[in-house]
């Protein structure tokens, strides 16, 4: 399964948010359109914002508005990446150097401030105090995660449920946002946007599961940073969690004591360890059950090709491989 063929119902759409995202990125000041530019041409899938365009359609909108509503969330989506990075300290995403490691903390986080500014400027143009509630509220909840995450790190006694908050507010919440915008852009009933919001909030929380499963079981030129960033950053995440609960008093030492130190020097320590158990398994597992939970929330929406294409897009965020 490619992204083209999950693409295909909304294949021009997807290209005027490429053309609008070029158009919206324009400064006066060269070094916005420099690292704007860099980060957003970097190859990232644009899962958000075609998210968008896909529910809208599924939901029946008709219109244009659900270009700028995606582009506007991949705003919002780079606009954190930007800020990820600097706090913490990555060198790496998409095989590529990160901006702040080319251009410095400082202009990563004015230029990521830009880039979020710019998208509440789109979003005000779109003219709904709806979709403004809607945006507002999760780009507080993506906020919140963040926080969330810092108090998580360097923690070993984080468990389960204190991850899966971190996830659902910093990376599902957007999703969840992007999907409901289709359906309220289509002013469909509330039922249906509800619909809408579950496939969304179920594939962002499948969707990063399967990220930090990635971390540890695929090499690093597969993947979209360096293997062992989170431990490096002392940030527990399912499969280490789930490793000291399952695995030997060694490996929870080995484990706890990577966490509280950072540990990619151990990092073939570690992966070792949490293969040992069933933690990988148990990680894409839930993972599948979350994109099955977002597909039977699609009962609820119109059949159409776009609403084939959202449940395609769940499969997809399971079965990749960076």
């Amino acid at each position: 399964m490619d992204l083209s063929t999950i693409r295909h119902p909304v294949a021009d759409d997807s290209k005027a948010v490429d053309a609008l995202i070029l158009r919206r990125l324009q400064s006066d000041v060269v070094l916005i359109n420099q690292i704007g530019h860099y980060i957003v041409n970097s190859g990232g899938k644009r899962l958000r914002p075609l998210s968008v365009l896909l529910a809208a359609r599924a939901c029946g909108y008709s219109g244009e508005r659900h270009i700028d509503l995606a582009a506007v969330v991949e705003f919002i989506h780079t606009s954190t990446l930007l800020h990820d990075d600097v706090v913490d300290g990555s060198e790496l995403r998409r095989n590529r150097e990160t901006a702040n490691v080319v251009w410095g903390n400082d202009a990563s986080v004015l230029v990521g401030d830009f880039l979020y500014s710019r998208a509440f400027e789109m979003m005000v143009d779109v003219g709904s105090m709806r979709v403004m509630e809607v945006l507002a509220h999760a780009t507080n909840r993506i906020a919140e995660g963040e926080v969330l995450q810092l108090l998580n790190e360097r923690d070993p006694d984080t468990d389960e449920a204190r991850y899966m908050e971190v996830i659902t507010r910093k990376t599902a919440t957007l999703f969840e946002a992007g999907v409901r915008l289709g359906a309220v852009l289509a002013e469909a009933p509330q039922e249906i946007e509800d619909a809408a919001a579950e496939y969304g909030l179920s594939l962002g929380i499948a969707f990063q599961l399967i990220d930090d499963a990635l971390d540890y079981s695929v090499d690093n030129a597969e993947l979209d940073k360096n293997v062992g960033d989170d431990l490096e950053e002392g940030k527990p995440t399912l499969p280490v969690i789930r490793a000291m609960a399952v695995g030997t008093p060694e490996q929870r030492a080995l484990l706890r004591d990577a966490i509280e130190h950072g540990g990619r020097d151990r990092i073939d320590a570690v992966t070792e360890a949490i293969a040992s158990t069933d933690a990988i398994t148990y990680t894409l597992q839930l993972a599948q059950s979350y994109a099955t939970r977002a597909k039977d929330a699609l009962k609820a929406l119109p059949p159409s090709s776009a609403t084939e294409s959202l449940a395609m897009m769940a499969d997809f965020a399971v079965s990749r491989m960076h």
